[in-house]
C-alpha cells in the first residue's frame, strides 16, 4: 500500500508507518552525509545551537551532483546509511524523525529509533536522476564549504521511498531474508 506523507514528520505520523510501507514524501527535508553529521554532533557536544532545526525533520543521506542549467539539483541518489550510524542516535535524541538512505543500520541506531519514534526509509540507489525530479527547490543552508555534502533544505513532492525499519524496530531486510529462507526450506 502506498501512503502519502508530508514532512515535517511528527512522532504520531512516524509511529503509524510500518516496515514495508511504500511512501511518497512531500514537504521540506534536509540533506546530510557523514561530514555534516560529524559537525552537527560536535555542536551538540559543545552545547551549541544547530544551524537547522531537526525536530520532526527527515534527513536524506545524499550528496547531489551539481545542477545542470535549468535544473533545481543534479542527480540525487541515496548514499550508504551506515556511514551516519555513529551520529544518528544523537540526532534522533533531539527530535529527528526520519532518515532516507540505502543499506543496513546498526543495532544502536535501531534502538534509538525505537526509543525516539524514528523511521528509516530506503530509496533506490542508481535512480538519482529520477529522484532529482521530485525535488522542486534546493538551497544550501549550512556548511557550504563541504560542497556536495553541505546541508541543503529541499522541497520535495512525491519522493518515493520504502519504510525499511519502522519505529518498533521491524526491519524489512531481515523479514525479507527470513521469508526467503523459509520458502527455500520448503522446496
Amino acid at each position: 500500500m502506498e501512503k502519502k506523507i508530508t514532512a515535517p514528520l511528527t512522532e504520531e505520523q512516524s509511529r503509524a508507518l510500518r516496515c514495508g510501507d511504500n511512501v511518497l514524501i512531500s514537504g521540506v527535508i534536509y540533506t546530510g552525509r557523514d561530514a555534516a553529521h560529524k559537525r552537527l554532533c560536535e555542536l551538540l557536544e559543545a552545547g551549541k545551537e544547530l544551524p537547522v532545526d531537526l525536530k520532526d525533520a527527515i534527513i536524506y543521506y545524499v550528496g547531489p551532483a551539481p545542477a545542470q542549467p535549468g535544473q533545481v539539483i543534479g542527480s540525487a541518489g541515496p548514499t550508504t546509511s551506515y556511514r551516519m550510524d555513529a551520529y544518528a542516535p544523537a540526532l534522533l535524541d533531539i527530535g529527528l524523525k526520519g532518515m532516507i538512505g540505502k543499506g543496513k543500520r546498526s543495532p544502536e541506531v535501531v534502538e534509538s529509533m525505537k526509543k525516539n519514534g524514528g523511521v528509516y526509509f530506503g530509496a533506490i540507489g542508481g535512480c538519482g536522476a529520477l529522484l532529482a525530479k521530485c525535488i522542486k527547490k534546493a538551497e544550501v543552508v549550512a556548511y557550504e564549504d563541504l560542497g556536495a555534502e553541505a546541508i541543503r533544505r529541499l522541497e520535495v513532492e512525491d519522493l518515493p521511498a520504502t519504510v525499511i525499519i519502522d519505529s518498533e524496530g521491524n526491519n524489512l531486510y531481515e523479514q525479507g531474508r527470513s521469508e526467503y529462507l523459509a520458502l527455500a526450506a520448503e522446496k
